[in-house]
């Protein structure tokens, strides 16, 4: 059998592939099933560390959320022993733009100041005025604070915001201007989790379907879009994609979507969104639930954030801009 791998002296403790060991007085390869799923999904694997058997049982940990059309699954973050994180990340988040549409203050408009935009629901507007149709989506963040080894950032607070069904965005799209759904602040739990319950956004001629978000240091930040320390946006898979469009509620994105590709997609094709493509369960009739690990390093300088003034830009060009 091989020697236990050695951990890595942390001044937060003992840590492998800098994540934290829950059990400090155990060796690496005794630290639990929980801790051994996060190594099988790192690119390193568990295979060497444990073993066929430990591999094999964390696998069916994993089943899939639910089955049906357009569903894929993948791990997701679970909270260790001390409530470190147990599934790591690659790297960090690659920065983005805002996009023309951020109403985050940058460019005009600004929800950040509205009272109610703390919110999990973000379906309708703070004021309750109107409510965008489409099939249901829970979308979940899981961000990692990489500056200490990859701990839960808890307490960071997420703006998160995306187009409707038809490709349109609140507070710049022509008759939304007093229109505020599709966006809202959550703010990190224990965990590092945020989770907001929305609608699958459609496709809109030159983007690959997507969802942004800002990560700001605590949720007095948000009032000011220049104090985020990352921005950056989710891309949605395709099998769910073609399986939403399919609908009539989504006239129009089927066509947009057979246009674009991730690699060809003006922010994800660098590298085909390998760290913003987000796994989904889930079908057209019950729904989906989509989730992304978010690592933020604070130890970098944000390149990102600063939106466009007016124009498609980086951000595409929705139906009836």
């Amino acid at each position: 059998m091989s020697p236990s791998p050695e951990p890595t002296p942390t001044p937060r403790g003992p840590a492998y592939e800098g994540r934290l060991l829950p059990r400090t007085e155990e060796e690496v390869v005794d630290q639990g099933a929980a801790f051994d799923l996060g190594t099988l999904f790192s690119r390193r694997g568990v295979l060497g560390l444990v073993g066929l058997g430990a591999a094999s049982a964390a696998l069916a940990a994993c089943a899939p959320l639910s089955s049906g059309a357009g569903t894929t699954a993948a791990p997701t973050a679970d909270p260790g022993s001390d409530g470190t994180a147990t599934t790591g990340v690659d790297g960090e988040i690659p920065d983005e733009t805002a996009g023309p549409y951020p109403g985050d203050g940058s460019n005009g408009p600004d929800v950040l100041e509205e009272s109610g935009i703390v919110r999990r629901d973000i379906r309708s507007s703070i004021d309750g005025g109107a409510t965008a149709e489409g099939v249901p989506l829970t979308f979940e963040l899981t961000v990692l604070d990489l500056a200490n080894g990859g701990v839960p950032f808890a307490g960071v607070a997420v703006y998160a915001w995306h187009c409707t069904a038809q490709g349109e965005y609140s507070m710049y799209s022509s008759g939304l201007e007093d229109v505020t759904y599709l966006r809202g602040v959550q703010v990190a739990d224990a965990d590092g989790r945020v989770s907001f319950t929305s609608i699958f956004p459609g496709c809109y001629s030159g983007r690959w379907p997507h969802i942004h978000f800002e990560v700001y240091p605590d949720v007095s930040a948000i009032t000011d879009s220049t104090a985020a320390i990352a921005t950056s946006q989710l891309a949605l898979p395709e099998a769910a994609c073609t399986a939403v469009y399919a609908l009539p509620a989504y006239d129009g994105s089927a066509g947009n979507l057979a246009q674009t590709s991730l690699d060809a997609d003006m922010v994800f094709g660098d590298d085909g969104g390998a760290l913003q493509l987000a796994s989904i369960a889930g079908d057209t009739g019950t729904g989906y639930r989509a989730s992304l690990m978010v690592g933020v390093d604070t130890t970098t300088t944000p390149s990102a954030g600063g939106a466009p003034q007016g124009g498609p830009g980086a951000g595409g060009r929705p139906p009836g801009s």
